[in-house]
């Protein structure tokens, strides 16, 4: 798409227009052109903040900041024994006088490591956030509980960024005036700690603020009082209970 073009193009083409402009691929009369447009047309000048936003590591258009003495002379030392004897003849064919920066300033280099740049930061900020989901979906330990008959009634999930929760896996009968209170137990010393008390089966998180939580630590349920256990330690049928593990 042409910088001249009125402002009844596209959202994608105005879109793919910010784009080549913040990644510095619109020069000269162009870009002179482009940037009257900007001025007066506030889609535009949107879809050109929002490049920004996400590019902000290659962004041609923001102010440049003078590189350090010597900076060029490191990166022709390091790139020079890494060209390929190709590339190394063809700089050495370049008019005299004509330094690593001028080649780095060259149009063609430059678009393609600003485009491959943008790329790749865009595909790595994708790539990251989604590992960083993933892992905070991801449970590192996991305790099933089981019943007398050993059926699963339940499974409580540690995750990474410490929350507990517990996942009812069957529908669990609860009388009135009752209710399930889940415990864990990490020192027979200590004995069993409530950390939570639900009126019914469903997924709750526990209140593990300040006790441990490890391997092979033990969880129940247990049918109580609807305020919860009198003595503070459990007192009804125990419904399901089972001990932590690694997830797989």
């Amino acid at each position: 798409m042409s910088p001249s073009q009125d402002i009844n193009a596209t959202p994608q083409e105005r879109d793919a227009l910010a784009g080549e402009y913040v990644l510095g691929l619109v020069e000269g009369a162009d870009r002179a052109l482009l940037e009257h447009r900007i001025e007066r047309e506030p889609a535009l000048a949107a879809s050109v903040e929002s490049w920004r936003g996400h590019l902000a590591a290659v962004d041609a258009t923001a102010p440049q900041i003078p590189p350090s003495p010597g900076l060029w002379a490191r990166i022709e030392a390091e790139i020079a024994a890494i060209l390929p004897a190709a590339e190394r003849g063809r700089g050495k064919a370049l008019k005299a006088g004509n330094t690593l920066a001028d080649w780095w300033n060259n149009l063609f280099v430059w678009r393609g490591a600003a485009f491959a740049g943008a790329l790749a930061a865009l595909l790595l900020a994708i790539g990251l956030n989604g590992a960083l989901d993933r892992a905070k979906r991801q449970p590192l330990m996991v305790a099933v509980l089981l019943t007398d008959a050993n059926i699963a009634a339940a499974v409580v999930n540690t995750f990474a960024d410490g929350r507990v929760e517990m996942v009812p896996l069957q529908n669990i009968a609860v009388p009135e005036g009752k209710a399930l209170e889940i415990w864990t137990l990490w020192d027979r010393a200590v004995g069993p700690r409530s950390v939570g008390l639900i009126d019914r089966a469903r997924t709750t998180p526990l209140r593990l603020d300040q006790l441990p939580l490890g391997k092979d630590q033990l969880f129940e349920i247990t049918i109580e009082n609807a305020t919860g256990s009198p003595t503070g330690r459990p007192t009804g049928p125990i419904v399901a209970k089972g001990t932590t593990s690694q997830a797989l």
